[in-house]
């Protein structure tokens, strides 16, 4: 489990197919601190520390991921945002995040708002059910409010520290983001869609 709130930016140093999963070595300051086995959240998405080398580590991202998520698209130099699993003996400044990544969303806009940016995604309407407005998303494993939703679009309101702090400053216009949606959401929907 996770809460959003990105610790750091890892820099991709290389990426290998393994048969149909991809093997990704990702340079940070958090590879001293981990431990093989460990979660950790890629741009949104919980994988395994296979193996660490000094200031380097190495996950493994099976093909079903691949199909569901940006991971594949990864190339070096690129920055992921990075967040260990949760301790739960503390505050949960985001929300409560599995790092399993239901959808890719797109950057439709991006605009400069003197201080602050704004974005708009698109997302597969399929999904409209499971966002609401002011409710939580979490893109690229940033946990965030939205707004301004329909069917298949919704905005976000980015502040100068996540622009600073995440791979948000990255995106643009064309931009593929993983979308994570809200938890409580999905289960109210199964409830409903269950009910006898």
């Amino acid at each position: 489990m996770f809460t959003g709130i990105i610790e750091t930016l890892g820099e991709v140093m290389t990426t290998r197919q393994e048969g149909g999963n991809l093997v990704i070595t990702i340079q940070s300051a958090l590879a001293a601190e981990l431990k093989i086995d460990q979660s950790v959240s890629h741009n949104g998405v919980c994988l395994t520390v296979t193996h660490i080398d000094a200031d380097n580590y190495t996950v493994v991202a099976v093909a079903e991921t691949l199909e569901v998520t940006n991971l594949g698209t990864l190339t070096p130099g690129q920055k992921v945002n990075l967040e260990r699993a949760m301790v739960f003996n503390g505050r949960i400044d985001g929300h409560l995040v599995q790092g399993h990544v239901d959808a890719t969303g797109q950057c439709i806009s991006r605009t400069s708002q003197d201080g602050s940016w704004l974005y708009r995604f698109k997302f597969p309407a399929e999904f409209a059910g499971l966002i609401v407005e002011k409710g939580s998303i979490c893109m690229n494993g940033i946990s965030l409010t939205v707004f301004d939703v329909t069917h298949d679009e919704f905005s976000v309101a980015i502040i100068p520290y996540t622009y600073e702090f995440t791979n948000i400053q990255y995106i643009q216009p064309g931009s593929i983001i993983n979308l994570e949606f809200d938890i409580l959401g999905k289960y109210v929907a199964r409830q409903m869609s269950v009910r006898i």
